[in-house]
């Protein structure tokens, strides 16, 4: 029976002794489990290269844009502007209440846009110019304030308000029409980019061709430039460009030959050349002058008005093609109050808004007779503009008969839709 109780002691014994070498509850405060932490070295290794960012900030850099960016440095062609429509005043409205029309004009070129010693206008922009003051109820003699527009402000002068609408040599393009806050209207002058050239400089020149590696004028800002480089491009000429920032500014390049050449608007340069043989008493400037026979582009120029102020841009577009559907008719200065009205035709014309104008200021009815009584038809705004006055297109600067700007029926390009 002893040996029962020993033997069962010895195995409580051995029992308690097994529990206590596989216990968790260890009381050794000294870790003794093996460190497997990563003692790899992790000193930072970043890539210190200057990274400064030269990437351009891309955005809208025109100031008087609704969504200008200060910070832009590269145009992204992204600038919007407030619409004229229901919300906003139509240009019109805004003339009529001020009682004046700013217009955008040249003060430089015989026969589009000039402004004589004594003060006095003229130019077929000028009359176009009047002929619209004239239409929406303005003295044109006293109404009209003429603001210099340059090649290169005549955009921003438009787009800020400065100008209420730009008639001044300005061609129509894909690029203006869509980039631009403008809208074109009326096609009041047909051109092409010409050359002006300095015979004793290249003597014998009759061709483009023998004026290779000239020094030519060519204005900032125009499409003049972008042609210039084509045509010589195309070509295989060569040529160093004298850039001048106005006309004034060509013409003293020109006649101090520090450019043997100057291109521009082909009406632009017949003008130059006859105003500089009048100079010095008619002495001219010092040497020949010849205008070569190329035509370097299409330059149709034409008026503009802010982007989506239709019922401005109707009336300025319609008031141009009221002058040729005169001339069409037969209808002039001396002769509108006499017209048969029973002819649907001349009382449309004559006698009728054709809904033109604004709700507020709808033209008057006789609008055209206005335009009439100010400026003539066609036929006679170009025949002051380029020619004698007298209405027989005598000693014309630029002819019209076989050109372009001769009227349809003479076989040109000025057309009017259908005034109904």
């Amino acid at each position: 029976m002893k040996q029962i109780y020993a033997l069962m002691l010895m195995l409580m014994m051995a029992s308690v002794a097994f529990t206590g070498c596989v216990s968790d509850d260890s009381d050794d405060d000294t870790d003794t489990t093996t460190d497997t932490t990563d003692t790899t070295d992790t000193t930072d290794t970043t890539d210190t290269t200057d990274t400064t960012d030269t990437t351009p900030v891309l955005g809208c850099m025109d100031s008087t844009a609704n969504n200008f960016n200060a910070d832009a440095t590269e145009d992204d062609s992204s600038c919007t502007f407030d619409p004229v429509g229901v919300d906003t005043q139509s240009t019109l409205d805004a003339v009529i209440a001020a009682g004046s029309m700013k217009c955008g004009v040249k003060t430089s070129q015989f026969g589009m846009g000039y402004l004589a010693d004594d003060g006095t206008r003229s130019g077929l922009d000028i009359e176009y110019c009047r002929a619209v003051a004239a239409a929406i109820g303005l003295d044109p003699d006293t109404d009209i304030e003429y603001i210099l527009a340059t090649g290169s402000n005549r955009s921003d002068l438009l787009a800020s308000g400065d100008i209420d609408v730009l008639i001044r040599t300005t061609t129509w393009t894909t690029s203006r029409d869509a980039d631009l806050n403008a809208d074109f209207a009326g096609i009041n002058f047909y051109d092409g980019q010409g050359m002006l050239v300095n015979l004793d400089a290249h003597p014998g020149a009759n061709s483009m061709d023998d004026i290779d590696t000239a020094n030519i004028c060519v204005g900032i800002g125009t499409t003049t430039e972008g042609n210039l480089a084509d045509y010589f491009q195309v070509n295989d000429l060569s040529y160093t460009a004298v850039n001048s920032a106005d006309a004034a500014a060509a013409k003293a390049s020109f006649t101090d030959e520090s450019c043997t050449a100057w291109t521009g608007d082909m009406s632009a340069m017949v003008a130059q050349k006859w105003g500089m043989e009048q100079s010095n008493e008619g002495a001219g400037p010092g040497f020949s002058m010849a205008i070569m026979p190329e035509l370097m582009s299409k330059e149709p120029l034409a008026a503009a008005t802010r982007d989506n102020d239709d019922d401005w841009n109707d009336v300025v577009t319609w008031v141009w093609y009221g002058m040729l559907t005169a001339e069409e008719l037969g209808v002039d200065s001396t002769n509108y109050a006499t017209q048969n009205l029973s002819n649907p035709s001349y009382n449309r014309l004559l006698n009728s808004t054709l809904g033109l104008g604004t709700e507020a200021n709808p033209l008057n009815q006789t609008w055209m007779q206005h335009v009439l009584a100010t400026s003539g038809n066609y036929a006679e705004a170009y025949d002051r503009s380029f020619c004698d006055g007298t209405g027989a297109f005598e000693n014309c600067l630029i002819d019209r008969a076989g050109t372009q700007n001769a009227p349809y029926w003479e076989g040109g390009l000025q057309y009017a839709p259908p005034m109904r």
